[in-house]
């Protein structure tokens, strides 16, 4: 058990998130998610999370985990063509992670999205939150559209309104 990491959790508020991702800053994504989804026929979602509950850390469940748990119950896998991407952000931890569904992680692999994802930590890092936000969502749409290019009839399964658990 981290007690340190406990602490942070526990100290770390939807106040704390708010500051960190304000109004402004969750519009701007959700623009940028749609903006994305204009370009190509995947489907993008963005989640923020303050911190984790108490049973998840006395687990030791960790950003990773929540992430894919947070995948299924958005339902990003659940697209026509299997190329649902989740942003997911972990505030207590300064963790992000990017869980992709098998038709786009098939295609794009592992390192890859652990490229991108140190590319947002290193943006958060440095105080950047929404630039570091849309940074990533500009190179999951690089990706994407490289991969499953926009199509005529294509339709929004999925919201694009970033979700802050």
């Amino acid at each position: 058990m981290d007690l340190r990491r406990i602490l942070r959790h526990a100290f770390c508020t939807h106040r704390q998130l708010r500051r960190t991702f304000p109004p402004a800053a969750l519009a701007a994504i959700e623009q940028a998610v749609k903006a994305s989804e204009a370009a190509h026929t995947g489907e993008l979602r963005f989640a923020i999370e303050a911190a984790l509950g108490g049973r998840a850390l006395l687990r030791g469940q960790r950003a990773r985990e929540r992430a894919i748990e947070v995948f299924s119950r958005l339902r990003v896998w659940d697209t026509e063509h299997n190329n649902g991407v989740l942003i997911y952000v972990l505030l207590a931890d300064r963790a992000v992670e990017i869980v992709a569904d098998r038709g786009i992680d098939a295609r794009v692999g592992a390192a890859a999205w652990a490229a991108i994802c140190r590319d947002i930590e290193t943006a958060f890092g440095a105080g950047r939150f929404s630039d570091g936000a849309l940074a990533g969502i500009a190179a999951i749409t690089a990706q994407l559209r490289t991969h499953f290019p926009a199509a005529a009839d294509d339709r929004n399964e999925l919201p694009d309104a970033p979700v802050v658990l």
